[in-house]
């Protein structure tokens, strides 16, 4: 642990700057008359409402080379358009809509559209194969679809008729599929204003899934309160300021990507980079030069991708205009931190919040000190501490020692619900904490320092995935008779997945049958959650109850001690 201490290099005016109770930070936002809240009116219609309208709301760069810069009124207009659309098709207030396209325009029109509308807005990773797409449809009760053709051919249409909520496909483009609406189209004939619906800030918004270590996905329920969070703590961790140029390589498929790269940066004021290509070295480079992009916000990951090509890749560039530069994701190497200062003149700002907090909870703020390594302390509004939990005990742990972050309820972007899930959602809490399921440490100075989580999840390039799913995908192959899936450390993505699989009787292991087994979870899942290496076994280890013991197979790949034994079953020992 890396406790040497970056200096600040912002003058004051900061994070400190900020109120510290909510109200405060209710008051900088608009509402709707009458006491309603909409995510999408914060988030733009008022900006062009108050006379900003002119000012480039997003910067299109498309994979081709394509540039395309979009105000704020043009976005307004085709939010607008898009709600007509979805109130044309009989859609309404409290159904919910699922995206399932890359970064293009149409994705951001359609996101605030709907929630004028007050439909609830899903994100999907486009790189989800057909399965996790379903499974999260069929849970969150999908009654609209926005997607391009080569998505739905390849993710969507063979099932399409086993999900009658399914009332409306909408095509990216200017031709669909039989069944399915062309947006093209659909959006040019239909006008440019629409009153946004009367939303109330416990009105249901936004459902992100996240994956649970067994069972399910869970679906995680945020309101339209969530946007006073977005809006101040965009402010307060990522020091955004009106008029900014801002970039958030996040995908909106995951929950970075739509609280703050659309949300919290349009309630902020900000111009915002949206690249629809995926990781390039030189792209990214010249991107932040040509873009004179002032806040940066991207994932360790990509971070340690630019390391590994050196600092010589950098050099010649112009990064004058960056101010502040901001990590999340997975914890955030103290090297990380330091190379940034070295390359960029400015230290990458870790911040750590989950899903189900809905915004960032701790953070390195423009004005403090920085100990590269360390997650930074709670922001304004927020209380953190470590605990240690026994049953429905919950007991604080002194600086120092390790145990379990937990939050105090009540800031306005905490998740309402697990969809479905109540008795889930219920044990997210104890002792008047809301337990997080990681683990860390808390010096004596107050800065908050990961050490690592308390389930199984495995964290990749920053994209949370559950063993549940990767080992279900695997055993439908009909050559595997069991699967079994950890996380293992990379030197890039942070973790990727192993797989470690038993044969059915007549099978037999070789090179021929595990590239097999990787491109059948490849199509199942899609590239980002498949495993990277699968390994035979004759036994998994397991319970005498029957429960694979993953935490055994972590502890046996990498080394660590393998703790109790005493539920083993006799032959996995």
């Amino acid at each position: 642990m890396v406790h040497a201490i970056i200096a600040k290099t912002m003058p004051g005016g900061g994070a400190s700057a900020l109120p510290t109770g909510w109200d405060a930070a209710r008051a900088r936002l608009e509402g709707l008359p009458g006491g309603g809240l909409n995510i999408a009116h914060e988030a733009v219609d008022r900006h062009v409402a108050a006379g900003h309208g002119a000012q480039p709301a997003l910067i299109w760069l498309g994979r081709e080379g394509e540039r395309q810069v979009l105000t704020y009124a043009d976005l307004a207009a085709n939010a607008a358009r898009f709600a007509h659309v979805l109130r044309a098709h009989n859609i309404g207030p409290g159904e919910r809509m699922f995206l399932l396209s890359g970064r293009v325009p149409e994705l951001y029109a359609a996101t605030l559209g709907a929630l004028k509308m007050g439909v609830v807005v899903s994100p999907l990773f486009a790189a989800f194969g057909p399965e996790p797409v379903r499974a999260r449809m069929e849970i969150g009760w999908a009654s609209v679809l926005v997607t391009t053709e080569a998505q739905y051919r390849r993710k969507v249409a063979d099932w399409r008729a086993d999900m009658p909520g399914l009332k409306l496909v909408l095509i990216i483009g200017d031709e669909a599929p039989e069944g399915c609406v062309a947006l093209g189209p659909a959006m040019s004939a239909a006008p440019t204003t629409f009153e946004t619906v009367k939303t109330m800030p416990e009105d249901m918004a936004l459902l992100h899934f996240t994956s649970g270590t067994t069972g399910l996905p869970k679906g995680v329920v945020h309101v339209h309160q969530a946007v006073v969070a977005h809006a101040e703590t965009g402010r307060l961790a990522l020091d955004l300021k009106p008029g900014d140029i801002y970039w958030c390589t996040a995908d909106p498929g995951w929950v970075t990507g739509m609280s703050y790269g659309i949300i919290s940066p349009l309630c902020n004021r900000v111009t915002m980079v949206v690249d629809e290509a995926e990781f390039d070295l030189d792209r990214w480079y010249s991107i932040l030069e040509r873009e004179k992009v002032q806040v940066w916000y991207t994932a360790p990951t990509a971070i340690r991708m630019l390391m590994r090509a050196g600092v010589a890749a950098a050099r010649g560039r112009d990064f004058s205009a960056l101010r502040f530069l901001a990590s999340v994701g997975e914890p955030l190497n103290a090297e990380c931190v330091i190379w940034g200062q070295g390359v960029f003149g400015l230290p990458f700002h870790d911040n750590w919040w989950q899903s189900e907090t809905g915004g960032i909870m701790i953070g390195n703020t423009a004005d403090m000190d920085i100990k590269p390594g360390a997650m930074g302390k709670p922001l304004p509004g927020i209380e953190a501490g470590i605990v240690a939990r026994d049953g429905d005990t919950v007991t604080e742990q002194p600086d120092g020692a390790i145990g379990e972050l937990a939050l105090r309820p009540g800031w306005p972007s905490m998740m309402r619900a697990y969809l479905g899930q109540p008795e889930r959602y219920a044990k997210c809490f104890a002792g008047g904490w809301y337990l997080t399921g990681d683990l860390a440490m808390r010096d004596s100075d107050g800065y908050f320092w990961f050490v690592g989580r308390a389930d199984d999840l495995i964290k990749s390039s920053g994209h949370l995935i559950g063993p549940f799913e990767v080992e279900s995908a695997l055993i439908e192959h009909p050559a595997v008779a069991e699967a079994a899936v950890i996380g293992v450390p990379d030197e890039t993505a942070g973790e990727v997945v192993k797989a470690f699989v038993t044969l059915k009787a007549g099978f037999e292991p070789n090179e021929a049958l595990e590239r097999e087994l990787r491109g059948h979870a490849r199509k199942r899942l899609g590239p980002a959650v498949a495993p990277r290496e699968i390994v035979f076994r004759d036994h998994l280890p397991r319970t005498r109850s029957g429960k694979i013991m993953r935490r055994l197979l972590r502890a046996r790949e990498l080394g660590l001690p393998e703790g109790d034994l005493s539920t083993l079953e006799g032959d996995a020992k």
